[in-house]
């Protein structure tokens, strides 16, 4: 079983043009090198597109073996990983980490006024799984905001040579950044998720992700590596004209991120929040498993906590620089829009997606049993306007 083979689009006189054609536009407009998009009404996949390039420099254009890094995408797995161990009854959703992971008890944190790392004071509560899952453990990253007064500890846990579980003596040394519950912060929470997975199965995160999803899945392309044979196959990625306009044409070749010849080779840090590399037909074929229907990944108890939030009410997702996301909670595995905003499809209440800053997005709504899928390679395109317009057009091929 292939992925590939899972490709065939069931034909429902469905208009597409318009999506097909704002691709093609960002694409000539050089805002985008390449773009592949896919869409699913119930498991049936109504829509798949390709435009522009995998190599604009060699003319390569983008097809359907195309690999991307996956970037943020990689946390859906992780939190699929976790949910199936959860299944299991290995653990509770309320569980204090520290159960697991010894050096992650007894955390400080860091007072509102702080202007020293030392300046902390005791969490009132232990880190949990649900914690973890929705990144309201008070765990942080460094390249959101790396002036953040302790942003910059983080960084030597990107260092390719860390593993997961040397990641989690580095996080031991360090105070949150609030206390546990009390508010939300894109972080290393699902890194912590992988190290979990590990310590629970006994394996590699690499191993059980094979053995229990991309194997079952025919995820035939999905890994934290791309093996030597599969080189020419991977996706080459830009940097934008400007970071703060998103808008304006022109793209560099980018030859060094995440680091120079990443996910050319393994590497002991596997990261479960940002690791893996992927296809189109892999990520459908994963998307499709979450859908009902047929043989699903997940129980549906754990398809109600990717579905439904898994934050306090009225806290929504935040981020430095840009403040509350007004509308936008988070569950066990992604953002959940509980009021549509002025660029998010008008019929998107109860959606749950994510993407990764690479620019790779995948939604399905549960309202509406659809769902869909944008692959393409620009640094720091996670929630650029092109994947809200892309989406709104799904949207409206869909439904009407």
């Amino acid at each position: 079983m292939t992925g590939l083979s899972d490709m065939a689009v069931v034909d429902g006189n469905r208009d597409f043009a318009p999506l097909h054609d704002a691709m093609q536009r960002y694409v000539n407009q050089e805002i985008l090198a390449g773009v592949s998009t896919a869409v699913l009404a119930g498991r049936d996949l109504v829509d798949v597109h390709y435009a522009g390039w995998a190599d604009r420099e060699a003319g390569v254009e983008l097809g359907p073996d195309h690999i991307f890094r996956a970037f943020s995408n990689t946390k859906l797995v992780t939190s699929c990983a976790a949910l199936l161990l959860h299944e299991e009854g290995h653990f509770q959703l309320d569980d204090p980490i520290e159960r697991f992971i010894p050096q992650l008890g007894e955390r400080q944190v860091l007072r509102p006024d702080a202007r020293d790392i030392a300046d902390t004071e005791p969490a009132a509560g232990s880190i949990t799984i649900r914690h973890l899952l929705s990144h309201s453990s008070g765990l942080t990253n460094d390249f959101l905001n790396p002036d953040g007064l302790i942003n910059q500890r983080y960084t030597p846990m990107r260092d390719p040579a860390v593993t997961l579980s040397g990641m989690m003596d580095l996080l031991g040394d360090l105070p949150l950044v609030f206390h546990p519950g009390t508010s939300w912060e894109y972080s290393v929470a699902t890194d912590v998720l992988g190290r979990l997975v590990e310590i629970i199965s006994g394996q590699l995160l690499d191993e059980f992700f094979h053995y229990r999803i991309f194997r079952p899945l025919g995820m035939v392309d999905t890994d934290f590596f791309v093996p030597p044979e599969k080189h020419d196959r991977f996706t080459t990625i830009y940097d934008g004209a400007d970071l703060m306009a998103p808008l304006q044409g022109g793209l560099t070749r980018n030859e060094t991120v995440p680091f120079p010849k990443a996910y050319l080779q393994p590497a002991p840090r596997m990261s479960g929040a940002g690791g893996l590399v992927t296809t189109l037909p892999d990520m459908v074929a994963l998307i499709r498993a979450l859908m009902p229907g047929g043989d699903m990944l997940l129980r549906p108890e754990s398809m109600d906590l990717i579905k439904t939030p898994q934050l306090p009410d009225g806290m929504t997702i935040r981020f430095p620089r840009m403040g509350d996301i007004k509308g936008k909670t988070y569950s066990a595995a992604g953002a959940v829009t509980l009021t549509p905003s002025s660029i998010d499809p008008p019929q998107s209440t109860g959606e749950v997606q994510w993407g990764g800053i690479g620019g790779t997005h995948w939604w399905f709504s549960p309202r509406h049993n659809i769902a869909g899928l944008v692959m393409t390679q620009r640094v720091m395109s996670f929630w650029h306007p092109f994947s809200f317009e892309l989406k709104r057009l799904m949207y409206d091929a869909v439904l009407g």
